[in-house]
């Protein structure tokens, strides 16, 4: 615990108590982090990060967010935007050329940013398979740079006409990178780095490759009943536009105030992404331009959900609170999670 302030003495004890117990009876792993205005009123790591080595997670410990992700990809394309060197209204066609055929003439960036591209998506969850099943086409160590995705891209035929609906897309996500990367002449990686990480202040995160993650790096493990297998066969080696990169709630603590400063995209740009494009009424919420919405606030949420991976960051402008839970479990963050949503709206 760091730093809890005298007017919220109370009540963040009695938060604390009730993380620590859904921690004990869940098993969770991970860190819980709540954060207002910049002081830190809780911050408490839980579990292990390697169990192989019993190493204990710690509150400065890096995790794979999933599609947390979505909100930088977003966020590194509208800087190529107010750069002038892409628009909401250019087509992905335009850039890939030849390259993914099956995607729609009339399928804009805008489209891809907010779900409504419709196009087939390499990593569907509306097939509702098992989290611990191998989904991925090709070997996971050929996913290591955004041009490999074409692999694995191609051949998924449109579910639906560029606008007419919103559905939850990973491919959109990953075209994303690629139109970022071709148009900026920049390795995607190293372009939400120098655009989005850097002006936020998170030293933290980055796209890390699987098979040789560096020490303070929690490897996500599988639901497989007491068994310590890792998720590395599941995933991509290194993560792309839709997910896989690594990052720590200190850095979400940075993230949040520094989007609403006008750090990383303008303010103005900032109030368009977080203007909801789409009701989904199955999440309970509403959808902007690469960020989740509360239902009815102008609460803005990013979340991932993957093989070993589970992460919910939730930030209030008006009251500036944010709380951030991540775990190296599938399903890990969710407890916590619900505790915060009934405690903390």
């Amino acid at each position: 615990m760091w730093g809890r302030s005298t007017s919220n003495l109370v009540p963040m004890y009695s938060l604390e108590n009730a993380v620590d117990s859904i921690a004990h009876e869940t098993g969770f792993a991970g860190v819980v982090s709540v954060d207002r205005g910049g002081e830190i009123e809780l911050a408490k790591a839980y579990g292990l990060a390697h169990r192989g080595t019993r190493t204990p997670n710690t509150v400065d410990t890096r995790f794979a967010i999933a599609s947390g992700t979505k909100g930088l990809t977003a966020l590194a394309v509208v800087t190529l935007i107010e750069q002038g060197v892409l628009q909401l209204s250019t087509t992905a066609r335009s850039v890939l050329g030849e390259d993914l055929p099956l995607i729609d003439d009339g399928v804009t960036v805008e489209h891809l940013l907010a779900h409504r591209s419709g196009i087939g998506d390499y990593f569907d969850e509306d097939a509702h398979r098992e989290i611990t099943d191998y989904v991925l086409p090709v070997p996971v160590h050929e996913l290591a740079t955004t041009e490999q995705y074409l692999a694995v891209l191609d051949g998924h035929p449109a579910k639906f006409a560029p606008g007419e609906r919103f559905s939850y897309c990973n491919s959109g996500y990953v075209v994303l990178a690629l139109i970022a990367e071709r148009v900026a002449g920049v390795a995607f990686s190293e372009l939400v780095h120098a655009r989005v990480c850097e002006p936020a202040g998170m030293r933290d995160t980055e796209f890390l490759r699987s098979d040789e993650l560096p020490e303070r790096t929690a490897l996500g493990y599988l639901p497989l009943d007491g068994i310590s297998r890792t998720n590395v066969f599941h995933l991509p080696v290194r993560g792309s536009g839709d997910g896989g990169i690594y990052s720590t709630v200190a850095d979400f603590g940075s993230f949040w105030p520094a989007l609403f400063s006008g750090k990383i995209v303008s303010p103005g740009w900032v109030t368009r992404m977080l203007l909801p494009h789409s009701d989904v009424p199955a999440e309970s919420r509403r959808y902007g331009l690469g960020f989740w919405l509360h239902r009815s606030t102008d609460v803005a949420i990013l979340a991932g959900y993957d093989a070993g991976v589970s992460f919910r960051s939730v930030h209030d402008p008006r009251s500036t609170l944010t709380h951030t839970v991540v775990s190296n479990s599938s399903d890990g963050a969710w407890p916590v999670t619900r505790l915060f949503d009934d405690r903390l709206s």
